[in-house]
C-alpha cells in the first residue's frame, strides 16, 4: 500500500469513527418543558379562546373570592371574574410589552454598537462614555425616570423598559461587532475594496444575527419582569386591564384571604422568565456546538 493510499484509509477511518461516536444531542427535559410552556404562551396570545375557560371580563358578584376548584382553576377575584381566564387574557399584553421593549432595546443597542465599532475612535469613545453613564443608573430606576417625564401607561412603560435595556445590549453588540470586524472574511472584503456599508450589511450583521436572536430570547423575560413591576407600581397597565403586573397589584390587598389572586399571575411571570431563559441558553449551546 502506497503512502497516499495509507493516508486516505486513515482519513476515512477517522471520519467513520467521528460519525459513529458523535451522536446528535437530544434536547434536555428542561428545554422540552420550556418549549411546551412557551408554546402555551403563544397559543394564549393568538388564540386565547382555545385555552381559556370563561370570559375574563365577566363579573359575577356571587362568585367573588372563590378558591381554586374544578369550576375555577385559579379561583376568582373580588368581582367574581375567573382568574385563570384573566391570566390567559393577560398573556398577549405581557408578551407584547416584553417583545416590543426587547426590540426597542435591541434596535438602539444595534445602532450604538455599529456607531462605536465602525464610527472611529471618537465615536467609540463617546458611545462608551454614554453607556457607562447609563450603567450608573439601575435599569428599573432609569425606566421610572422616563415614565416620570413622559407619564404612565402601557406604551410609555414599553418604551421606558426598552430604553433602560438598550445600554446592556449596546455593550454586548459592540463586543460582538469588534470580534467580527477582525475576522478574515471581513479583512478580505476590505482588501477587495468593498464599501463600509456593504461590509456591515453583507458580512457583519448577518453573522451577528444568531447571537442577537439568542440575546433577544434571554432579554424578553427581563423585559416582562420590569414591565410587570411598573404595572404593579401603577405606572404601566391600569386595572381592570388583564395584565400580570396589574393583577398582582389588584390582588395584594386580598393576599391574606385570597392568595390565588396574586400567586398565579406571579407564577406566570416567573414561569415565562424561566422558560425564555432556558430556551435562550439552549440556543446558545446549540450555536456553540454547530
Amino acid at each position: 500500500m502506497s503512502e497516499l493510499e495509507l493516508r486516505q484509509t486513515t482519513v476515512a477511518a477517522s471520519a467513520q469513527h467521528l460519525l459513529l461516536t458523535r451522536r446528535p444531542r437530544l434536547p434536555r427535559v428542561g428545554t422540552l418543558l420550556a418549549f411546551a410552556f412557551v408554546l402555551f404562551l403563544v397559543v394564549a396570545t393568538f388564540a386565547p379562546a382555545l385555552v381559556a375557560t370563561q370570559d375574563p371580563n365577566l363579573i359575577a358578584p356571587t362568585e367573588a373570592f372563590r378558591a381554586p376548584s374544578a369550576a375555577h382553576w385559579f379561583g376568582t377575584d373580588e368581582s367574581g371574574r375567573d382568574v385563570y381566564s384573566r391570566v390567559v387574557a393577560g398573556t398577549g399584553t405581557s408578551l407584547l410589552i416584553g417583545v416590543s421593549a426587547t426590540l426597542i432595546g435591541l434596535v438602539l443597542g444595534l445602532a450604538l454598537g455599529l456607531l462605536a465599532s465602525f464610527g472611529g475612535r471618537i465615536f467609540d469613545f463617546g458611545v462608551n462614555r454614554v453607556i457607562e453613564v447609563l450603567f450608573a443608573f439601575p435599569g428599573l430606576l432609569l425606566a421610572l425616570l422616563v415614565i416620570v417625564i413622559a407619564g404612565p401607561g402601557p406604551v410609555t412603560a414599553t418604551i421606558a423598559v426598552g430604553l433602560s435595556t438598550a445600554p446592556g445590549y449596546a455593550r454586548i453588540i459592540r463586543g460582538q461587532f469588534v470580534s467580527i470586524r477582525s475576522a478574515p472574511y471581513v479583512e478580505a472584503a476590505r482588501v477587495l475594496g468593498r464599501s463600509p456599508a456593504r461590509i456591515v450589511t453583507r458580512h457583519v450583521i448577518p453573522n451577528a444575527l444568531v447571537p442577537l436572536f439568542v440575546l433577544a430570547t434571554l432579554g424578553i423575560g427581563q423585559a416582562i419582569v420590569w414591565a410587570a413591576a411598573l404595572s404593579y407600581l401603577g405606572l404601566g397597565a391600569q386595572p381592570p386591564a388583564a395584565e400580570w403586573g396589574a393583577m398582582l397589584a389588584a390582588g395584594r390587598t386580598y393576599l391574606a384571604t385570597a392568595w390565588w389572586m396574586t400567586v398565579f399571575p406571579g407564577l406566570m411571570i416567573v414561569g415565562t422568565t424561566i422558560a425564555t431563559t432556558v430556551l435562550g441558553r439552549a440556543l446558545a449551546r446549540r450555536g456553540k456546538d454547530a
